[in-house]
């Protein structure tokens, strides 16, 4: 019998599996399955536990459509909530290894329950600070490419615009600039310490929220101007986050976690997640 857990950060849900109760590897089908809302359990993608020595816990983070993804924000916050809660984590302070990098989650309890999770997301890089290119849809964007462990690619613009994003992310996440696709986010910086921002995410389309998307939108918006150094709140359609963004920048996420549901997956589903892995 495999156990699941799965939890929410702003809307962008997760399942969570320990790879030591599996006796088989979980492919990219099984994946799919699993994540399918009428014939799986559902969720925007699964969080595997897995063993390492290079951290407290390793974790591996798959997307909906099976591919491997290298971080998470939202991710990591619920897998750090499900150690606690699971009695895997006996502190509230540990490390988690994710392809990457490892990274330190700090939970914060209320009633009993872990109901906040800040994670030290590692350093933004850029690729260059603006990079024009064209070929989107017939537009010519001016983009800022950066990483926070996994690639992003940030549109300012005027005004946030769903239909451009539904539009433009498929289209730049796939675009030959990025060979192994990327995250896209269009935003805009109402004020010095805000930003907004609408996502496309890489391997699962268009998200109500993400904390690798926060990162990146607000190392964006500081490295280009927009905002100041320091506590910057990202609001998306899920709700709000806050990044501080360092001089160095390094990166600190902090926001909420919200568990939906455990349970056991049916023989069927176990069954075919099983053939599909084969």
């Amino acid at each position: 019998m495999i156990r699941f857990w799965k939890a929410h950060g702003l809307g962008n849900d997760y399942l969570v599996l320990d790879q030591a109760a599996l006796d088989f590897p979980l492919a990219p089908a099984a994946v799919r399955l699993l994540c399918d809302r009428h014939r799986g359990v559902g969720s925007d993608g699964v969080l595997l536990r897995v063993a390492t020595s290079a951290a407290d816990f390793g974790l591996r983070i798959v997307n909906p459509d099976g591919s491997d993804a290298e971080k998470s924000g939202n991710g990591l916050r619920i897998f750090a909530r499900w150690l606690v809660e699971a009695g895997h984590a006996r502190q509230l302070v540990f490390t988690v290894a994710t392809p990457g990098g490892v990274v330190e989650c700090e939970c914060h309890v209320e009633d009993e329950r872990v109901t906040r999770v800040a994670v030290e997301m590692g350093h933004a890089t850029f690729d260059a600070a603006r990079i024009p290119f064209s070929g989107v849809d017939g537009e010519r964007l001016t983009v800022t490419a950066v990483s926070v462990g996994n690639p992003h690619c940030v549109v300012f613009g005027p005004a946030l615009d769903d239909a451009r994003l539904r539009r433009l992310g498929p289209r730049i996440e796939t675009h030959p600039r990025f060979p192994q696709r990327t995250n896209v986010q269009l935003a805009v910086a109402p004020a010095r310490d805000a930003v907004e921002i609408r996502i496309w995410e890489r391997g699962a389309g268009e998200t109500l929220a993400s904390g690798s998307s926060s990162c990146a939108a607000a190392a964006a918006a500081v490295r280009e101007g927009r905002c100041d150094p320091g506590r910057i709140t990202v609001t998306m359609p899920g709700g709000v986050l806050a990044v501080d963004v360092r001089p160095d920048w390094s990166l600190r996420l902090d926001g909420p976690v919200e568990a939906v549901c455990e349970g056991t997956l049916a023989a069927d589903l176990e069954a075919a997640l099983r053939a599909l892995s084969r």
